[in-house]
């Protein structure tokens, strides 16, 4: 059976880790990216690394964006919809703005393209794994499109509703993250206070029900055991700015957010942009 080309804009952590379960699973994968690559990552994606935009969207029938900020997805879609997209589907993976597509609806259908935004809930070594959440909005033609490629990525598709719902999905879903994370900074620095040592609160939260998901893979990290890095500080400090936004746009308050958002934000001034985001709650015991 014929599998669909895919191209990809955006050849960062993420969009690399799309790129690299897409071609260990048969699919032919093209990819372009603002920046040049290095040649040796050119030839570790095992994809065809394109000079152009309009080179990307003559090869590829699914486009497939993994994009910094909103600012960036308008610029691309800018230049992508410049070309002629006639039966071809656009997938915005990248965490931005629920109404990101939406504002730009026009701009997409007058180049021929539909477009659906899926956004992806994980880490890049969840994507390699086929373990990220995709929670996806649009059309249902469209969504079963994407679909069989969803599938390679993530063991947890969710249809939530029309465009923009599954970006809305993935702020809800990183919100609650963010806060759990200052809730745990605050609850652990508060137990060592008390004569805890951190290493028992740990293992009493992680095996309490006020672990989540995440938590027993961060355990080593917060110990200090653990260096690698998923997502940076500036990374959630970004994403934090903008779930702030957004819920000012619909005037909800959002105080826990917000502290998540300044705890982040200092440690980020502190000069740990760079470091995992974990880091900020071993740096606080």
């Amino acid at each position: 059976m014929k599998k669909t080309k895919i191209g990809i804009i955006g050849l960062g952590k993420m969009g690399s880790a799309i790129a690299s379960r897409l071609t260990r699973h048969g699919f032919s994968v093209s990819g372009w990216n603002r920046s040049r690559l290095p040649k040796e990552k050119e030839i570790s994606l095992k994809i065809q690394v394109v000079e152009s935009i309009p080179a990307l969207a003559r090869s590829a029938e699914i486009i497939i964006l993994s994009l910094s900020n909103d600012d960036a997805v308008t610029a691309v879609l800018g230049d992508l919809c410049n070309n002629n997209l006639e039966d071809k589907l656009i997938v915005d993976t990248s965490t931005v703005r629920h109404t990101i597509l939406s504002d730009n609806h026009e701009t997409i259908k007058s180049s021929g393209a539909d477009a659906i935004d899926a956004p992806i809930s994980g880490w890049p070594t969840m994507i390699e794994s086929g373990t990220a959440g995709i929670y996806m909005g649009g059309n249902e033609r469209s969504v079963q499109r994407f679909r069989p490629i969803g599938e390679v990525l993530s063991n947890r598709i969710e249809h939530v509703g029309k465009l923009g719902s599954g970006a809305a999905a993935k702020i809800v879903n990183n919100m609650m993250l963010a806060t759990y994370w200052q809730s745990l900074k605050e609850a652990i620095q508060v137990g060592v206070k008390a004569g805890l040592q951190a290493e028992n609160i740990l293992n009493i939260l992680s095996r309490s029900p006020a672990a989540n998901g995440s938590l027993a893979l961060k355990v080593d990290s917060i110990l200090g055991k653990a260096k690698n890095v998923t997502f940076t500080v500036s990374g959630i400090v970004e994403d934090l700015r903008m779930f702030n936004e957004t819920a000012t746009s619909l005037e909800v308050q959002a105080p826990a957010m917000q502290a998540a958002l300044t705890s982040f934000h200092e440690f980020q001034l502190a000069g740990h942009g760079d470091s995992d985001f974990i880091a900020m709650i071993s740096a606080s015991i």
